[in-house]
């Protein structure tokens, strides 16, 4: 792996001009009251007049376009920083209520203040996501099922309808279009450094967010349309999240280890230490929006080294942009087929993939890098325990990705113990893992049927009729037939041979068979399709569990209470019967 002191930026050569320089080169005065009027309203016609288009198609011009606006940012950044706070509140608070999030907008004037260069950065992320998830909302006043992608739901037809074709253009200008400035991408996947964003397009973008909330008023008053906001995702089962041991003492070390691991590239070191700050002061939602982009940065680091294709350590080719992304990154093969050689080198192949895939990819997981970069989760309630995870395994590839001169890190007191969590680390997402959970949910349930209140046994004896049961006896030869079969495959001294279906239902033997190891990495698509099978059985022999349990408590108190009719009397006894 090379040195990260080697790389100074992971921005190409043309992404970077256009990013660093191109909004700069104008050094024309730009008179804020050209497109604020005296009201405070934007004037949204002087704002498109800078969005240029191509001759041959119409098409915007962003090379042309981002020339034309920089001057007009730059006066936006000024004109905010000439406002005290009380007179933004005044004069901009309302037209931020539409993202249901008025209070982010405010906090990002905070940071316009200092220009901290992180700090914007981080501000510019939340603003993204905020944005994008507000857009979403409109989008669904005229439209249904919300595109994906920024770049798609800027491009949508509702949204034009809104705000007006030439509005959602300039937009498309700072985010959403690879040939923009894509400044929601290039830090959201980490390929900007701090000082690579100008704090300008951030407080250009907290001025249009005002100017679409103008317009959107407009609009919900002519059409008399509602405007309703998508409740935010909540994460549920916290305690499966809670895997890795973490404590302050823990983070004073990885701010040591942060400044001499080779996984961090050396331009991005004040977000790594960042990050550290902010879930020291827990604030966990902007640790997180900090870190998550830099793990994908030095893991593609990793990628790009050990595949082979270090043009791929830098955005932006447009083809590229999209692509080196986690998912590429934890692909088995490359897209031109070849075998990616990223867990090859990872120390705990498995333990690495398995984890990000929880995290961040598999559906009935967190999803956590999606979820905070389209706007879904409240950021101001946002879990300790999920931070928690994702700093701790961050931990475990500074010590894994470390010079030898550093092995006193890796055997510290407080970091051993995350490197043995992340040795043992199984996934918990996956289907093969959900399902493990399912069966042994279902067994408990079972279990609780011999604790059922029943009627005394000569009550079942006196009536005629419930001596045999054809039908279960036929299912009861079919399934020993079965487990026969899978004999082979049983733990030792959890089966009895004598009765065979229901030692199979021991609590003991699930719970040795769920606990064995599967490889879950790069399940073959017939294996996935047999789980959403075998799934989908445990979900129902489970829900038939509950209602035998419901009826059984139920038709007891009926019996005792001599409220069952003859037909319920003997139902009810033929079910304790087959029980």
């Amino acid at each position: 792996m090379p040195l990260p002191d080697s790389v100074t930026t992971c921005l190409s050569p043309p992404v970077h001009y256009v990013i660093c320089k191109l909004g700069f080169e104008k050094k024309d005065t730009y008179d804020i009251n050209s497109i604020l009027s005296e009201s405070g309203e934007v004037c949204w016609q002087a704002v498109t007049e800078h969005v240029c288009y191509l001759e041959s198609d119409q098409s915007v011009d962003y090379i042309k376009s981002i020339r034309s606006l920089g001057p007009v940012c730059e006066s936006v950044n000024l004109h905010f920083k000439s406002l005290t706070k009380e007179q933004f509140v005044i004069q901009y608070a309302l037209w931020f209520r539409w993202t249901n999030y008025k209070e982010l907008f405010l906090e990002v004037f905070d940071v316009l203040q200092y220009t901290q260069a992180t700090e914007v950065a981080l501000g510019l992320m939340k603003l993204t996501s905020c944005l994008e998830r507000a857009l979403g909302d409109v989008y669904l006043l005229t439209g249904k099922d919300c595109p994906f992608l920024l770049r798609d739901l800027l491009a949508s037809e509702q949204l034009a309808i809104v705000f007006g074709q030439a509005v959602m253009n300039v937009l498309r200008v700072f985010i959403g279009s690879p040939y923009g400035l894509n400044l929601r991408n290039v830090l959201w996947h980490g390929f900007a450094s701090p000082q690579e964003i100008p704090a300008k397009y951030c407080a250009m973008l907290l001025f249009l967010t005002a100017g679409l909330g103008q317009l959107l008023q407009t609009y919900l008053l002519q059409t008399k349309c509602i405007l309703v906001h998508r409740p935010y995702v909540i994460f549920v089962s916290l305690e499966e999240l809670d895997v890795f041991p973490l404590n302050h003492e823990t983070l004073s070390v990885a701010e040591e280890l942060v400044k001499l691991s080779s996984f961090v590239l050396k331009p991005m070191l004040p977000f790594w230490m960042a990050a550290l700050t902010a879930f020291k002061q827990s604030r966990y939602a902007d640790c997180v929006i900090l870190l998550l982009p830099q793990l994908e940065a030095g893991l593609r680091l990793l990628f790009t080294t050990t595949n082979k294709c270090p043009n791929r350590l830098l955005t932006a080719e447009v083809k590229f942009l999209s692509k080196v992304d986690y998912d590429l990154m934890l692909a088995k093969h490359l897209d031109n087929e070849e075998v990616n050689k990223l867990p090859a080198v990872l120390e705990e192949p498995a333990m690495a993939s398995e984890f990000l895939w929880d995290f961040l990819n598999h559906q009935e997981g967190p999803r956590i890098r999606d979820r905070l970069s389209h706007g879904e989760i409240n950021l101001e309630t946002f879990p300790r325990e999920v931070a928690n995870q994702i700093v701790a395994f961050a931990i475990t590839l500074l010590c894994r990705f470390s010079d030898e001169d550093v092995f006193a890190f890796k055997e510290h007191m407080v970091i051993k113990p995350l490197m043995n969590c992340a040795s043992c680390y199984r996934s918990q997402f996956h289907p093969i893992s959900r399902l493990k959970k399912q069966v042994l949910e279902c067994m408990k349930s079972i279990h609780l049927w011999p604790e059922l209140p029943t009627v005394p046994e000569e009550h079942i004896q006196t009536i005629k009729g419930l001596e045999g049961n054809a039908e279960a006896s036929t299912l009861i030869l079919m399934i020993s037939e079965i487990i026969s079969q899978l004999q082979q495959y049983m733990p030792q001294n959890c089966c009895s041979s004598d009765d065979p279906i229901n030692s199979v239902l021991t609590e003991r033997l699930l719970i040795e068979l769920c606990d064995r190891h599967i490889c879950t990495l790069y399940s073959p698509r017939p294996v996935l399709e047999i789980l959403v099978v075998l799934r989908k059985i445990s979900t129902q022999c489970h829900h038939v569990s509950e209602q035998v349990i419901a009826s059984t408590e139920l038709r007891y108190k009926q019996w005792m209470n001599k409220t069952l009719r003859s037909r319920q009397r003997h139902n009810y006894l033929r079910m304790l019967n087959r029980l």
